[in-house]
């Protein structure tokens, strides 16, 4: 019996350590739950005290209520589980809150659904007026690219760009690229691919760089159109337990963000990244004005080596199995991602950089490995966005380089339906390789890529802990060597996702003086069948002590 009396003696002492002063009482209390910490010294509690914005102490449901005032709000959870507040590592904000209410393509299984549901949203926009969003996915109805030919005659009113769900490729009518100005006669452009038919004419589709041709067409939306925008989509994720997202995007974006925090407006935490190629502005910025606070946050530099699998512009170091003459491409050369990270390195400035197949992942490494040497040893934190097709002697350089792998595991159980047709089962092995990396010493950092995947970290954990396409083809899990374990998953969407983005000290643990960033899960993730975990629900979510979504009874 002395064992568990002694360690019962340390958990009162704990608590009692972490008593707020008269000057911070507690204001919120969670009893009765499954607490994971993501404290690695003490993984598990079933309580925790909030004063303010911040957590006041972790212990037992017992000494928790004692440090509860007469004017804190006590929930009890009823076993339920409480975590650390998920934090989205890649997400495009605005354009996943515009996604909301954009046209809706994702799951449209022929041509002529793609067609009607066009018609249909165009019917009730104003003459002129763009239509935008989609994140189609031609693989649905057997790999046809669509063509402008398809949607020209239902959208005479209208110019149309809509996007492939993976944001490397996009579909333009004939209205969109006459406001463009693009013909046959249009070059092509390097890092990108105009899609033409067999006389020359372009067919309306158009891969990376390319893309830029139609989009600098598209006009700005209005301030107040942006800020509803960004106003659904932290409406949207906080109904996903995330409290924080990694933004990766543009200045105007950064601007919209800053509109909102100076007006009070933010409920989710933001860590915003700007162009790789701007990191002279940001070197400025920062010095101007800092880096930011605990809800806006500035310092990465955002960059592109290569496009996507799917579009087949993927920076592969062997040909694509279904198309032997192609390895993809590079979206910037070697020269300016060489330049940009060491200039945006010796600022201080932290590089995150996409980077998908093999061949683009590599360099990068070099590239980075290169920079180290050059620059000394310091607290950097290279990014690696993506991570997916991992050439097998890369992967312990992550560890070795210090770099961070940010991946979706959303991706995996979505890309494995048709991945293995695109590059063969052998480099399948080492795709969405979340086992090898960590097997390695790498650190992981969960994400979304919304609006490419929906911003649901609970499904991230499904896909990464069972590794089961959407198809339903693979139970036993797509490469099931690569599963890893929920607590691994877990840590992938906190802790290693704080430190990705240098907040470990405030955010990613439920850790005395850290901020108050949780979520309440409707059931313990590491107690239910791993198909299961799918189908748990977010129950509150938490950002700095304030409840920014509660689920409804009847939800």
């Amino acid at each position: 019996m002395r064992a568990p009396l002694v360690a019962l003696a340390l958990l009162s002492l704990l608590v009692t350590a972490s008593q707020p002063t008269a000057q911070s009482p507690v204001t919120m209390a969670v009893v009765n739950a499954r607490v994971w910490t993501g404290d690695t010294t003490r993984p598990w509690a079933d309580a925790i005290a909030v004063s303010g914005d911040t957590i006041a102490a972790v212990g037992s449901s017992a000494e928790i209520r004692k440090l509860a005032g007469a004017g804190a709000r006590i929930i009890d959870a009823r076993g339920a589980m409480l975590t650390p507040g998920f934090i989205d590592a890649h997400v495009h904000f605005l354009d996943g809150g515009f996604a909301l209410s954009s046209v809706q393509l994702r799951d449209a299984k022929t041509p002529a659904e793609f067609v009607r549901r066009i018609k249909a949203y165009a019917a009730g926009l104003p003459k002129g007026a763009w239509v935008l969003g989609g994140d189609w996915d031609h693989t649905l109805w057997g790999g046809e690219l669509p063509r402008r030919e398809w949607i020209d005659s239902v959208t005479p009113d209208h110019p149309v760009w809509v996007g492939r769900l993976d944001g490397h490729m996009g579909l333009a009518n004939s209205a969109a690229l006459a406001a463009a100005g693009v013909t046959r006669a249009t070059a092509d452009v390097d890092g990108g691919t105009v899609v033409r038919d067999a006389s020359g004419e372009p067919t309306g589709v158009f891969k990376d760089n390319a893309m830029g041709l139609v989009t600098t067409a598209i006009p700005d939306a209005p301030p107040e159109v942006e800020d509803r925008a960004l106003d659904a989509a932290m409406t949207y994720v906080a109904e996903q337990g995330v409290t924080q997202v990694d933004h990766m995007g543009t200045w105007h974006d950064l601007a919209v963000f800053e509109r909102a925090h100076k007006t009070g407006r933010l409920r989710t935490r933001i860590s915003a990244a700007v162009p790789l190629a701007t990191w002279e502005r940001l070197r400025d910025t920062i010095a101007a004005r800092g880096r930011g606070d605990a809800w806006l946050h500035i310092g990465g530099l955002k960059g592109f080596v290569d496009g996507s699998l799917g579009s087949h512009t993927a920076a592969m170091l062997q040909p694509f199995t279904d198309a032997p003459k192609d390895t993809g491409l590079l979206v910037n050369t070697p020269a300016d991602l060489y330049a940009w990270t060491s200039g945006a390195d010796k600022a201080g400035l932290q590089v995150i950089c996409h980077a998908i197949g093999d061949r683009a992942i590599r360099l990068q490494l070099d590239i980075y490995q290169r920079v180290e040497q050059e620059d000394g040893p310091r607290d950097r934190r290279f990014r690696i966005e993506h991570a997916q097709h991992l050439a097998p002697a890369d992967i312990p350089r992550f560890a070795k380089l210090g770099v961070i792998a940010s991946m979706q595991p959303y991706h995996a159980i979505d890309d494995g339906r048709w991945a293995e047709s695109v590059i063969g089962h052998e480099r399948s092995k080492t795709t969405y390789a979340f086992r090898s990396l960590l097997d390695a010493g790498a650190r992981l950092a969960f994400g979304s890529d919304w609006d490419v995947a929906p911003p649901t970290p609970i499904e991230g954990m499904y896909a990464a802990v069972t590794r089961r396409t959407l198809d339903g083809k693979n139970p036993g899990g797509w490469i099931p060597e690569q599963k890893i374990t929920v607590e691994e998953a877990l840590r992938a969407y906190t802790t290693g996702a704080a430190y990705a983005s240098f907040d470990e000290k405030r955010k990613g643990s439920l850790t005395r003086g850290k901020l108050a960033d949780f979520v309440i899960i409707d059931r313990d993730l590491t107690r239910i069948p791993p198909e299961q975990i799918r189908d748990a629900k977010v129950v509150m979510t938490v950002v700095g002590g304030t409840v920014v979504y509660e689920r409804r009874a009847n939800d």
